[in-house]
Protein backbone atom coordinates (compact mmCIF):
# COMPACT_ATOMS: atom_id res chain seq x y z
CA UNK A 1 0.00 0.00 0.00
CA UNK A 2 1.24 3.46 -0.89
CA UNK A 3 1.88 5.96 1.99
CA UNK A 4 0.41 9.13 1.94
CA UNK A 5 3.91 11.04 1.11
CA UNK A 6 4.43 8.57 -1.84
CA UNK A 7 0.79 9.35 -2.96
CA UNK A 8 1.70 13.12 -2.81
CA UNK A 9 4.59 12.97 -5.17
CA UNK A 10 3.19 10.88 -7.46
CA UNK A 11 0.49 13.38 -7.66
CA UNK A 12 3.42 15.90 -7.94
CA UNK A 13 4.99 14.17 -10.74
CA UNK A 14 1.80 13.98 -12.52
CA UNK A 15 0.97 17.46 -12.34
CA UNK A 16 4.85 18.40 -13.76
CA UNK A 17 4.27 16.09 -16.66
CA UNK A 18 1.38 18.87 -17.59
CA UNK A 19 2.66 22.01 -16.64
CA UNK A 20 5.97 20.41 -18.76
CA UNK A 21 3.34 19.93 -21.60
CA UNK A 22 1.69 23.30 -21.55
CA UNK A 23 5.09 25.07 -21.17
CA UNK A 24 6.00 23.30 -24.77
CA UNK A 25 2.79 23.57 -26.72
CA UNK A 26 1.38 27.08 -26.31
CA UNK A 27 0.55 27.10 -29.46
CA UNK A 28 -2.17 24.77 -29.18
CA UNK A 29 -5.58 24.34 -27.88
CA UNK A 30 -5.49 22.74 -24.43
CA UNK A 31 -8.94 21.23 -23.00
CA UNK A 32 -9.66 19.38 -19.84
CA UNK A 33 -9.98 16.21 -21.17
CA UNK A 34 -6.88 15.97 -23.03
CA UNK A 35 -4.59 17.51 -20.19
CA UNK A 36 -6.67 15.20 -17.38
CA UNK A 37 -5.03 11.98 -19.80
CA UNK A 38 -1.97 13.57 -19.65
CA UNK A 39 -1.63 13.39 -15.72
CA UNK A 40 -3.60 10.04 -15.98
CA UNK A 41 -6.39 11.64 -13.29
CA UNK A 42 -9.71 11.48 -14.06
CA UNK A 43 -11.12 14.24 -15.85
CA UNK A 44 -14.04 14.77 -12.95
CA UNK A 45 -11.14 15.42 -10.49
CA UNK A 46 -8.22 16.56 -12.47
CA UNK A 47 -9.22 20.21 -11.89
CA UNK A 48 -9.49 20.48 -8.68
CA UNK A 49 -6.16 18.46 -8.39
CA UNK A 50 -4.05 20.97 -10.49
CA UNK A 51 -5.54 23.66 -8.76
CA UNK A 52 -4.57 22.28 -5.36
CA UNK A 53 -1.45 21.93 -6.35
CA UNK A 54 -0.36 24.88 -8.71
CA UNK A 55 -2.30 27.19 -6.48
CA UNK A 56 -4.47 28.44 -9.35
CA UNK A 57 -6.94 26.88 -11.90
CA UNK A 58 -5.82 25.29 -15.30
CA UNK A 59 -7.34 27.66 -17.40
CA UNK A 60 -5.55 30.84 -15.02
CA UNK A 61 -2.49 29.00 -15.08
CA UNK A 62 -2.55 28.64 -18.97
CA UNK A 63 -3.38 32.42 -19.76
CA UNK A 64 -0.97 33.66 -17.37
CA UNK A 65 1.88 31.31 -18.85
CA UNK A 66 0.80 32.71 -22.42
CA UNK A 67 0.81 36.10 -21.63
CA UNK A 68 3.91 36.24 -19.61
CA UNK A 69 5.95 34.80 -22.72
CA UNK A 70 4.32 36.98 -24.65
CA UNK A 71 5.65 39.05 -22.66
CA UNK A 72 9.37 38.21 -23.27
CA UNK A 73 9.12 38.09 -26.71
CA UNK A 74 8.19 41.49 -26.96
CA UNK A 75 10.89 43.05 -24.60
CA UNK A 76 13.50 40.60 -26.07
CA UNK A 77 12.83 40.08 -29.94
CA UNK A 78 11.76 41.38 -32.87
CA UNK A 79 9.13 39.25 -33.70
CA UNK A 80 6.01 41.00 -35.33
CA UNK A 81 3.15 40.87 -32.40
CA UNK A 82 1.10 39.42 -34.67
CA UNK A 83 3.72 36.39 -34.79
CA UNK A 84 4.05 36.30 -31.39
CA UNK A 85 0.52 36.31 -30.58
CA UNK A 86 0.48 33.00 -32.82
CA UNK A 87 3.33 32.02 -30.96
CA UNK A 88 1.81 31.82 -27.55
CA UNK A 89 -1.59 30.20 -28.50
CA UNK A 90 -4.05 33.22 -29.88
CA UNK A 91 -5.17 33.75 -33.38
CA UNK A 92 -5.61 37.01 -33.53
CA UNK A 93 -3.51 39.96 -31.73
CA UNK A 94 -6.75 41.29 -30.62
CA UNK A 95 -7.05 38.50 -28.46
CA UNK A 96 -3.32 39.02 -26.68
CA UNK A 97 -4.03 42.59 -26.40
CA UNK A 98 -7.27 42.10 -24.40
CA UNK A 99 -5.53 39.18 -22.31
CA UNK A 100 -2.05 41.92 -21.86
CA UNK A 101 -4.09 44.29 -20.61
CA UNK A 102 -6.09 42.65 -18.58
CA UNK A 103 -2.77 41.39 -16.60
CA UNK A 104 -0.37 44.37 -16.89
CA UNK A 105 -3.27 47.22 -17.94
CA UNK A 106 -1.15 48.09 -20.95
CA UNK A 107 -1.62 46.91 -24.66
CA UNK A 108 1.37 44.82 -26.32
CA UNK A 109 2.09 47.77 -28.40
CA UNK A 110 3.14 50.42 -25.65
CA UNK A 111 5.31 47.32 -23.51
CA UNK A 112 7.33 46.93 -26.76
CA UNK A 113 7.76 50.47 -27.56
CA UNK A 114 8.11 52.33 -24.43
CA UNK A 115 11.45 50.61 -22.54
CA UNK A 116 10.96 52.93 -19.46
CA UNK A 117 7.55 50.67 -19.03
CA UNK A 118 8.66 47.68 -15.65
CA UNK A 119 5.90 45.11 -15.68
CA UNK A 120 7.36 43.70 -12.29
CA UNK A 121 10.18 45.61 -11.64
CA UNK A 122 13.20 48.22 -12.85
CA UNK A 123 16.38 46.22 -14.10
CA UNK A 124 19.05 45.86 -11.95
CA UNK A 125 22.30 47.85 -12.72
CA UNK A 126 26.08 47.90 -11.47
CA UNK A 127 27.78 50.39 -13.33
CA UNK A 128 30.81 48.59 -12.45
CA UNK A 129 29.77 45.19 -14.35
CA UNK A 130 31.00 44.34 -17.33
CA UNK A 131 29.50 41.09 -19.73
CA UNK A 132 32.34 39.20 -20.70
CA UNK A 133 31.33 37.93 -24.64
CA UNK A 134 29.64 34.73 -24.69
CA UNK A 135 30.67 31.52 -26.25
CA UNK A 136 28.45 29.69 -28.75
CA UNK A 137 28.10 26.33 -28.24
CA UNK A 138 26.09 23.06 -29.73
CA UNK A 139 24.70 21.06 -26.78
CA UNK A 140 23.99 17.41 -26.21
CA UNK A 141 20.62 17.10 -24.39
CA UNK A 142 21.64 15.61 -21.08
CA UNK A 143 19.33 13.46 -19.20
CA UNK A 144 18.32 14.82 -15.71
CA UNK A 145 17.28 14.10 -12.67
CA UNK A 146 15.02 17.08 -10.68
CA UNK A 147 12.84 18.70 -7.96
CA UNK A 148 10.80 21.38 -8.73
CA UNK A 149 10.74 24.41 -6.72
CA UNK A 150 8.09 27.19 -6.90
CA UNK A 151 8.65 30.77 -5.18
CA UNK A 152 11.02 33.53 -4.95
CA UNK A 153 14.71 32.52 -6.40
CA UNK A 154 15.66 34.35 -2.95
CA UNK A 155 13.67 32.29 -0.82
CA UNK A 156 14.51 28.63 -2.31
CA UNK A 157 16.14 25.75 -0.44
CA UNK A 158 18.66 25.40 -3.31
CA UNK A 159 21.39 23.44 -1.58
CA UNK A 160 18.64 21.54 0.27
CA UNK A 161 17.15 20.41 -3.01
CA UNK A 162 20.79 19.41 -4.36
CA UNK A 163 21.24 17.59 -0.79
CA UNK A 164 18.34 15.47 -1.75
CA UNK A 165 19.04 14.67 -5.22
CA UNK A 166 22.78 13.25 -4.17
CA UNK A 167 20.97 11.41 -2.23
CA UNK A 168 18.65 9.90 -4.02
CA UNK A 169 21.77 9.07 -6.44
CA UNK A 170 23.90 7.27 -3.23
CA UNK A 171 20.80 5.15 -2.80
CA UNK A 172 20.65 4.15 -6.43
CA UNK A 173 24.14 3.83 -7.69
CA UNK A 174 24.05 6.49 -9.94
CA UNK A 175 27.40 8.10 -9.51
CA UNK A 176 29.62 7.90 -12.51
CA UNK A 177 31.73 10.87 -13.66
CA UNK A 178 30.59 14.20 -14.92
CA UNK A 179 27.53 14.83 -13.54
CA UNK A 180 26.21 18.59 -13.57
CA UNK A 181 24.64 20.95 -10.78
CA UNK A 182 21.90 22.55 -13.24
CA UNK A 183 18.84 24.83 -12.08
CA UNK A 184 16.48 25.65 -14.92
CA UNK A 185 14.85 28.91 -14.73
CA UNK A 186 11.33 28.92 -16.74
CA UNK A 187 10.23 32.72 -15.56
CA UNK A 188 11.45 36.09 -15.73
CA UNK A 189 10.83 37.95 -12.25
CA UNK A 190 10.12 41.07 -14.13
CA UNK A 191 6.79 39.81 -15.41
CA UNK A 192 5.88 36.74 -12.91
CA UNK A 193 4.72 37.22 -9.32
CA UNK A 194 7.68 35.94 -7.43
CA UNK A 195 5.57 33.54 -5.14
CA UNK A 196 4.77 31.97 -8.85
CA UNK A 197 8.16 31.69 -9.99
CA UNK A 198 9.26 27.87 -10.95
CA UNK A 199 12.69 26.49 -10.52
CA UNK A 200 14.02 22.95 -11.62
CA UNK A 201 16.85 21.88 -9.54
CA UNK A 202 18.86 19.24 -11.83
CA UNK A 203 21.81 16.54 -11.23
CA UNK A 204 22.65 15.05 -15.15
CA UNK A 205 22.53 11.52 -14.86
CA UNK A 206 24.90 9.08 -17.23
CA UNK A 207 22.97 5.54 -16.22
CA UNK A 208 19.06 4.44 -16.58
CA UNK A 209 17.18 6.21 -13.83
CA UNK A 210 13.20 5.90 -12.97
CA UNK A 211 11.40 8.74 -11.12
CA UNK A 212 10.80 7.94 -7.39
CA UNK A 213 8.94 9.93 -4.43
CA UNK A 214 9.64 13.54 -4.84
CA UNK A 215 12.33 13.32 -7.68
CA UNK A 216 11.38 13.25 -11.13
CA UNK A 217 13.23 12.72 -14.10
CA UNK A 218 13.65 14.87 -17.51
CA UNK A 219 15.81 15.61 -20.71
CA UNK A 220 17.75 19.12 -20.93
CA UNK A 221 17.19 19.92 -25.02
CA UNK A 222 20.68 20.36 -26.75
CA UNK A 223 20.97 22.07 -29.67
CA UNK A 224 22.61 25.82 -29.95
CA UNK A 225 23.52 28.52 -26.60
CA UNK A 226 25.45 31.38 -25.60
CA UNK A 227 27.15 30.33 -22.37
CA UNK A 228 28.24 33.26 -20.28
CA UNK A 229 30.38 32.71 -17.85
CA UNK A 230 30.26 34.32 -14.63
CA UNK A 231 32.34 34.67 -10.73
CA UNK A 232 30.63 36.31 -8.15
CA UNK A 233 27.59 35.85 -5.56
CA UNK A 234 24.67 34.07 -6.96
CA UNK A 235 22.55 37.42 -5.24
CA UNK A 236 24.36 39.22 -7.73
CA UNK A 237 23.00 36.92 -10.72
CA UNK A 238 19.70 39.50 -11.62
CA UNK A 239 22.49 42.29 -12.93
CA UNK A 240 24.56 39.39 -14.98
CA UNK A 241 20.84 38.49 -16.80
CA UNK A 242 19.68 41.98 -17.13
CA UNK A 243 22.68 43.11 -18.75
CA UNK A 244 22.68 39.45 -20.99
CA UNK A 245 18.78 40.67 -22.21
CA UNK A 246 19.12 44.47 -22.23
CA UNK A 247 22.63 44.51 -24.01
CA UNK A 248 23.40 41.37 -25.54
CA UNK A 249 20.73 40.26 -26.86
CA UNK A 250 19.26 42.83 -28.93
CA UNK A 251 22.52 43.49 -30.66
CA UNK A 252 24.05 39.87 -31.41
CA UNK A 253 21.57 38.64 -34.17
CA UNK A 254 20.53 36.10 -32.49
CA UNK A 255 16.99 34.71 -31.88
CA UNK A 256 15.86 33.21 -28.85
CA UNK A 257 14.19 29.07 -28.67
CA UNK A 258 11.08 28.90 -26.69
CA UNK A 259 12.97 27.66 -23.71
CA UNK A 260 14.14 28.52 -20.36
CA UNK A 261 17.51 29.32 -19.45
CA UNK A 262 19.95 27.40 -17.45
CA UNK A 263 22.52 27.66 -15.07
CA UNK A 264 25.17 25.30 -14.41
CA UNK A 265 26.90 25.66 -11.42
CA UNK A 266 30.82 24.84 -11.37
CA UNK A 267 32.22 24.70 -7.93
CA UNK A 268 30.48 24.26 -4.37
CA UNK A 269 28.94 26.65 -2.73
CA UNK A 270 29.13 25.22 0.84
CA UNK A 271 32.92 25.71 0.60
CA UNK A 272 33.70 28.37 -1.45
CA UNK A 273 33.39 32.40 -0.75
CA UNK A 274 30.32 33.68 -2.58
CA UNK A 275 33.29 35.89 -4.49
CA UNK A 276 34.74 32.53 -5.81
CA UNK A 277 31.49 31.03 -6.98
CA UNK A 278 31.65 30.37 -10.64
CA UNK A 279 28.37 29.59 -12.84
CA UNK A 280 27.92 29.29 -16.35
CA UNK A 281 24.13 30.61 -17.78
CA UNK A 282 23.10 29.16 -21.21
CA UNK A 283 21.02 31.06 -23.20
CA UNK A 284 19.40 28.87 -25.86
CA UNK A 285 19.20 30.20 -29.79
CA UNK A 286 18.04 29.23 -32.93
Amino acid sequence: MKTKQSTKEEYIRRINRVVEYINSHLTEDMDLKMLAGISNFSEFHFHRIFKAFQHETLAAYITRIRVETAARLLRYSDLPIETIAYNVGYEMPSSLSKAFKLFYNITPSEYRTNKNIYIMKREETNPEFRLKSPKIVEEKEKNAIYIRLTGAYSDLDFPGAFSKLWGFVKEHKLYSAGIEHIGLYYDDPKVTESNKLRSDICLTIHKPVKAEGEVDIKLIPGGKYAVFSYQGPYNNLGVVYDAIFSEWVPSAGYELRNLPVFEKYLNDPTRTVPEKLKTEIYVPLL
